[in-house]
């Protein structure tokens, strides 16, 4: 199988910050509010470069996702930053009336999702963003696989006209994309091609993915492995083309069962191609304290737990 080296263990929120700056540098347009969050994700070496481009807002996200639609209204691109559960779920009314509903060009940018927050706790952690943002008209849903993947979704959503979510991390994680990849919005990403079962992940998970189709390798069973980068728009084509290939499929997300990637997988293969499918996700529980790798093994998250759901599935494969 192809291998990917891991170049550094890096934070998807500072490519996120990264390609902040570098997409105030090529669009003057661009600006940036914070939830009083501005050093959390990444955001305050945009306000350093662009003083006069950055609002900090205080802890008032409905009023900071007000403030990016009156923004837009004057042609700026605002990049909305804050941690996923606060500008998804405390705000979600806003963003669908004054965002979502009148299609404006604001950029909701999530940081510490998923349960790899770790010891900020239940309150802190979200798994239900995903199904809260893609459930929106207008609304294209972003979740990176790394730091150097993060920082192409940046620019992309940048240079996209109209409602983004783009959904990342807060701790180091392998980053092995390349740094000058192209990141095109609703385009999956083929890392390895494999005929018996196709693995399709997204987020931090995509990284566990590759580790487990390493051990498959090694046991004779064929992994293709795909990184589902845009949730919404979805490249359905994508999915169907490898599941017709390989007649099995298991998807993996740091979110919750419901309204995720998996759902959206499963809803394209019913309505295509009816195939034996196995979630890696989190089954219908709220968040705990600990550290990423702890709540990544509690939650079931890891390579060895997508490894056992493949073999589910191929016992199932006709």
């Amino acid at each position: 199988m192809k291998t990917y080296e891991i170049k550094n263990m890096k934070d998807l929120r500072s490519g996120f910050g990264e390609g902040l700056v570098e997409a105030g540098k090529q669009n003057a347009d661009v600006v940036a509010l914070s939830a009083d969050v501005t050093g959390s994700v990444k955001m305050d070496a945009f306000a350093n470069t662009f003083p006069e481009r950055f609002v900090q807002c205080g802890i008032a996200e409905a009023n900071m996702v007000g403030i990016a639609a009156g923004l837009s209204l004057s042609g700026k691109i605002p990049f909305v930053g804050g941690f996923a559960e606060f500008v998804t779920g405390r705000v979600y009314d806003q963003i669908r009336q004054v965002v979502a509903y009148s299609n404006k060009n604001v950029k909701i940018c999530g940081s510490h999702a998923g349960v790899t927050l770790g010891e900020d706790g239940a309150t802190h952690q979200t798994m239900e963003d995903i199904a809260l943002m893609k459930a929106l008209p207008n609304m294209t849903v972003l979740v990176p696989c790394d730091a150097n993947q993060t920082y192409a979704a940046t620019l992309a959503a940048m240079k996209h006209d109209g409602p983004v979510y783009l959904r990342f991390g807060r701790p180091k994680m392998p980053n092995f994309t390349d740094e000058k990849q192209e990141f095109v919005i609703g385009k999956a990403q083929m890392l390895n091609e494999g005929k018996d079962v196709s693995i399709i992940a997204t987020g931090h998970l995509v990284w566990e993915a590759l580790e487990a189709a390493k051990v498959l390798e090694e046991q004779g069973i064929s992994a293709e492995v795909i990184n589902i980068h845009t949730i919404k728009p979805l490249d359905t084509e994508a999915i169907i083309n490898s599941v017709k290939k390989t007649g099995a499929v298991v998807t993996c997300e740091e979110h919750l069962f419901n309204g995720g990637l998996g759902d959206s997988v499963a809803q394209t293969l019913a309505l295509n191609c009816p195939t034996p499918m196995e979630y890696v996700a989190v089954n219908d529980r709220f968040g705990e304290s600990g550290t990423p790798e702890q709540m990544l093994v509690n939650y079931n998250l890891k390579a060895n737990n997508i490894v056992e759901k493949v073999k589910t599935v191929l016992s199932r494969k006709k």
